[in-house]
């Protein structure tokens, strides 16, 4: 056990954040998520929900303030009817680590496109819907 750390962060996902470097993807996924057929690298969370991974993840995360595109939702499909409360936690809980940081959205499959490439997948037990989210790591300075 180490200290100051959030439980939910398993050794397996300590270890992919401490890998990543500077540019590197790593995206959040929903329960509906296609983890398993995307991902080079999947950790399972089930049981979990975004909001708490989000969390526990930009306790230790930066993101990259150079690309305007370091903190993305997947959009909602044209037509769907979906509500998505659930982003208004998110922009709460990146905005308490990452103040400057506001949250841009992309079209469903250009999301997919870009998961694929991500460094890894978190696979969620998270029930809300469009509730998938990539985050960009940026540098620790000094």
């Amino acid at each position: 056990m180490l200290k100051h750390i959030p439980a939910i962060l398993s050794p397996e996902l300590l270890k992919i954040l401490m890998e990543m470097g500077h540019g590197d993807e790593i995206v959040i996924g929903d329960g509906n998520f296609p983890a398993q057929s995307m991902g080079q690298r999947v950790i399972r969370l089930d049981g979990h929900g975004v909001p708490e991974i989000l969390e526990a993840i930009l306790t230790f995360f930066p993101l990259d303030q150079y690309d305007p595109e370091h903190a993305v939702l997947m959009e909602v499909v044209p037509g769907d009817t979906v509500e998505t409360p659930i982003w208004d936690t998110y922009r709460e809980i990146v905005k308490k680590f990452e103040p400057r940081t506001t949250l841009s959205n992309i079209e469903r499959f250009a999301f997919y496109d870009r998961a694929k490439k991500a460094y890894a997948i978190i696979a969620t037990g998270e029930n809300a819907l469009y509730a998938n989210i990539i985050l960009k790591k940026g540098v620790v300075a000094g």
